[in-house]
């Protein structure tokens, strides 16, 4: 009777761990499928507000008393300005004041000069507001006599305008994100816009010209839509209008991959520091911080000023994806310097300014937030934008760190952990009992 009350133990104990064992194998593996935690609402809100304090501050002082505003590592406002009682009044509103020299209308009024300059292709310049000055960078296609001219108009203007040479060229991204082909190559569908009748796609404007017809697949089987209007350059943005009229379904989502979206809610104004996000079919889902505001770049089609820098990478493949924050739209990508591998410098068409001049207003979810995770859009239906590399989750992050990262497969790995360690533990102590029992009996024989 006692010994099949043991096997009974022994039995149910080895189905336990078995069982735990599939459990934590189910835990782990959704877990490293999910997305990855994100941050909280308090963090995200914050930033949004800060932004909006810092716009606000900026406004209310003028151009000749501050020079830009940035949120912090921590998400707060932080305000540029130039005399004691505009630091007392950037305090008094609860943000951090940073004296510098040089006013925002310093600033304008040196890249206003640049732009009058000869126009140098390989080079561009924006307004860090961090650093109180024009940065002016060349890429290795300009040539000494070009830069050292450059350098003279620089030099010029004061002090505050600082000379950088990058790796790599300036260059339009063209190909992209979710695809759409065209005679003129391939490029990405951004964000979808309606003007109150049709849908459109808003992409970048290099990806080709009015009159181009855009289809969805290689095959050239679905068409997609043509384009009716675009700006390029000057600016970098063009509208492609839906061959039947209408986006479809999922309209508001932006695909990150694994079929995943993020539903977008609204349009937004970036700030320098604000922490994006970037989808491109070559390089992925990649996030990044906003490093300058009011970009000019040289490209060597022609110029376009008013870009989003960003130190987002990107490499050819994943021009006129989208950019957002928070479930919201911030812009689509121009070009840019570098790849994903060493780094480099990203340049993004403000949305805003782009559908203003279109005419157009974003197709957003009714719902307040972003929903990562929601599905995205079907072939059928809207045209998404981006898809994660291979290897890595729906921000990027390489999956051996999400394996890692305790918050995420933590209780899985505890249980399968756990599970061994009794599957283990109950062989073990069916093998002792039979040893004693083997050993008893030997005993008997020979006694």
């Amino acid at each position: 009777m006692r010994h099949a009350r043991r096997r009974i133990v022994r039995r149910v104990a080895r189905l336990a761990a078995v069982g735990g064992l599939l459990l934590g194998g189910t835990m782990v593996t959704r877990a490293v499928a999910s997305e990855p935690p994100g941050p909280s609402a308090a963090p995200r809100a914050l930033a949004q507000t800060a932004s909006g304090a810092g716009a606000a501050l900026v406004a209310r002082l003028g151009g000749d008393r501050t020079a830009g505003h940035w949120v912090d590592a921590d998400g707060r406002p932080v305000v540029a300005v130039t005399d004691g009682a505009a630091a007392d009044a950037v305090r008094r509103a609860g943000a951090t004041a940073k004296t510098v020299r040089h006013s925002m209308s310093e600033l304008t009024s040196a890249a206003s000069t640049l732009r009058s300059a000869p126009r140098v292709p390989g080079t561009a310049w924006a307004l860090d507001y961090r650093s109180n000055e024009v940065v002016v960078r060349g890429d290795r296609t300009v040539s000494g006599a070009d830069w050292s001219r450059l350098t003279g108009v620089a030099e010029g203007i004061g002090e505050f305008v600082r000379m950088e040479r990058v790796e790599g060229t300036f260059s339009t991204r063209l190909n992209g994100a979710e695809p759409i082909l065209s005679t003129a190559g391939r490029c990405s569908a951004g964000f979808n816009v309606t003007d109150g009748t049709n849908d459109f796609i808003l992409t970048a404007g290099h990806c080709g010209p009015t009159g181009s017809v855009w289809f969805g697949d290689g095959e050239g089987d679905r068409q997609v839509g043509e384009t009716v209007a675009g700006s390029f350059p000057g600016d970098d943005f063009s509208l492609v209008e839906y061959a039947g009229g209408k986006a479809g379904g999922d309209a508001d989502v932006v695909a990150v991959g694994a079929g995943k979206g993020v539903r977008i809610t609204g349009t937004g104004e970036p700030a320098v520091g604000q922490r994006v996000f970037r989808s491109g079919s070559t390089s992925g889902l990649r996030a990044g911080r906003v490093t300058a505001l009011d970009a000019t770049v040289n490209y060597p089609e022609g110029t376009v000023t008013g870009l989003i820098e960003t130190d987002v990478c990107a490499e050819p493949g994943d021009s006129g994806g989208p950019m957002f924050s928070e479930g919201l739209a911030l812009g689509v990508t121009s070009g840019g310097s570098g790849d994903c591998a060493e780094g480099g410098t990203t340049f993004f068409q403000p949305l805003p300014e782009a559908m203003e001049s279109l005419g157009v207003r974003l197709i957003v979810s009714g719902r307040e937030g972003a929903a990562a995770g929601t599905p995205a859009p079907s072939a059928s239906g809207a045209v998404g934008a981006g898809a994660a590399a291979p290897g890595t989750g729906a921000d990027g992050t390489p999956l051996l760190a999400r394996l890692t990262d305790r918050r995420n497969v933590g209780p899985g790995l505890l249980v399968v952990a756990g599970s061994l360690v009794a599957l283990v533990a109950t062989r073990w102590i069916r093998t002792e009992q039979d040893r004693k029992a083997y050993r008893r009996q030997y005993s008997a024989t020979w006694g």
